[in-house]
């Protein structure tokens, strides 16, 4: 058996950005630099890892436009590198806009016995105080701890489940929360301090989502609308004119949606169109009520429910 690994994956992101010289953290272009580019601009990786660093580039985006092919690719080879006994934990430099979609993406169709580990930057690579060296050894320290394990997300020093993380600032360093339920722990000094055990994944179900992703052609159309004050169900009804398969309401407070918008979501429903309701609301979770005539989506962000429905909507 040869010696152990940490791999890390690029798929491009304000990690990787850069900017014109003289120019502010705002301005610039994300997913610029390659992955060795960045790893090698950080000092410490290797003695951090404590083995072997390698690398692959998966994608190179600005994550605003982070796609379903680029999620099934990126799956498809953590899958494969999780099945290697040399491979000790896999790292993601990701963009900030979509790393929560993706982490929760992953820890729906990954078995990760080993820890999957997403990081970020707010500053792309060329400010002069680069938030990305720090992240990245962070998630480093991360994936070498013993015993961790399944899909989370390392930021500004705080370890974050993939199911509660959330970007909850356009602009500062420390931009993500896990809210109400509270970071997983932290990278202090380059150890791993944790309060909750490291998030479990349901091997069968993810072993059965991932074959899935590999055998689609087509993905299943999932959108999102929003309740709101003075909302009508003319987006829903244009959607389901135009072949949708799945919707999303993010709804107010517990669940509510406007009455003619949930007119319209009956109707979809009728129609078999799959709804399913997530609250808009920042903290706390959804609770069902007896007698909902839409399904609901306790515990899941709107943009993460669509994730949910759209992996259950796989053939």
């Amino acid at each position: 058996m040869g010696e152990e690994k940490i791999v890390v994956l690029g798929t491009g992101g304000t990690i990787a950005g850069v900017a014109q010289a003289g120019a502010g953290s705002l301005d610039y272009r994300a997913a610029q630099w390659g992955i060795e580019q960045l790893l090698a601009a950080v000092p410490g990786l290797r003695e951090t890892a404590g083995c072997s660093v390698q690398s692959e580039q998966i994608a190179q985006l600005d994550s605003k436009d982070m796609d379903l092919d680029t999620w099934r690719r990126l799956a498809l080879r953590c899958a494969a590198l999780l099945a290697d006994p040399q491979v000790r934990g896999l790292v993601i430099t990701h963009g900030t806009d979509t790393l929560e979609e993706t982490a929760w993406f992953l820890h729906q169709v990954l078995a990760a016995h080993k820890p999957v580990v997403l990081t970020c930057a707010m500053r792309p690579a060329t400010a002069p105080f680069p938030d990305g060296p720090q992240n990245l050894l962070d998630a480093v320290a991360v994936a070498r701890t013993p015993g961790a394990c399944g899909v989370v997300a390392v930021v500004a020093g705080v370890i974050h489940e993939a199911q509660w993380v959330k970007k909850v600032h356009p602009y500062r360093l420390d931009a993500f929360s896990s809210e109400d339920v509270g970071p997983l722990g932290w990278v202090e000094e380059g150890a791993v301090r944790l309060i909750r055990k490291w998030p479990q994944t349901k091997a069968n179900q993810a072993q059965a989502a991932i074959e899935k992703i590999n055998r689609c052609s087509t993905w299943p159309r999932v959108e999102l609308v929003f309740s709101h004050a003075g909302a009508s169900g003319a987006i829903v009804d244009a959607l389901v004119q135009g072949g949708v398969q799945g919707l999303v309401v993010a709804a107010t407070g517990n669940g509510t949606v406007h009455a003619a918008l949930e007119e319209a979501l009956l109707r979809a429903q009728a129609a078999g169109v799959r709804v399913l309701r997530a609250t808009r609301c920042s903290e706390g979770q959804l609770l069902p009520r007896p007698g909902d005539v839409l399904p609901a989506a306790p515990g899941l962000s709107p943009v993460k429910a669509r994730i949910t429905l759209l992996l259950d909507l796989l053939p």
